[in-house]
C-alpha cells in the first residue's frame, strides 16, 4: 500500500501540517529534523503503521536525550493527527484501524536506537 506520511510543525505557532501522499513529502523537512513520518506496510497478509522518528537530529550528541524525551511526550498527538487528518481513509478500511503501529527511534547511540510497538490506530482516533 503506497501510502506516505509526513508530519512536520511549526515552531512559531505550533500548528500540524501532514502531508498524505504516494512518497514523502522531503520538501518539508527541516534542519532540526523533528519530522514524523509513517508508511504503511503489509507482512504475511497483516498491514503496520510504521512509524520513524530522527532522534539523532542534526547530529549533536548532546540533544539526544532531549529530542527522544519530546517526541516520547508529542507522539501520541502526532498519532492522533495522522489518525485524524486520514479519517477517510480508516473509514473506507476500518480494518485498518486494528493493525499494529510500529515506531522505529532511528539513532547512532544504541540507547535510543528503538523499536517499540505503540497501540493501534484506533488508540489515536480523535474525539469530540
Amino acid at each position: 500500500m503506497d501510502r506516505y506520511y509526513t508530519l512536520t510543525h511549526s515552531d512559531i505557532t505550533g500548528e500540524l501540517f501532514l502531508t498524505i501522499d504516494y512518497y514523502y513529502a522531503y520538501d518539508k523537512i527541516t534542519s532540526m529534523r523533528d519530522e514524523v513520518f509513517g508508511q504503511w506496510t503489509k507482512v504475511n497478509d497483516r498491514y503496520f503503521l510504521n512509524i520513524y522518528l530522527c532522534i539523532d537530529g542534526e547530529g549533536n550528541i548532546e540533544t539526544i536525550p532531549i529530542r527522544d524525551m519530546i517526541f516520547r511526550r508529542e507522539l501520541p498527538l502526532a498519532l492522533e493527527a495522522i489518525r485524524y487528518g486520514d479519517k477517510e481513509f480508516f473509514y473506507k478500511y476500518p480494518l485498518l484501524d486494528s493493525s499494529n503501529i510500529i515506531v522505529y527511534f532511528i539513532s547512532n547511540i544504541p540507547y535510543y536506537n528503538k523499536i517499540e510497538h505503540w497501540g493501534k490506530p484506533l488508540d489515536y482516533k480523535y474525539s469530540e
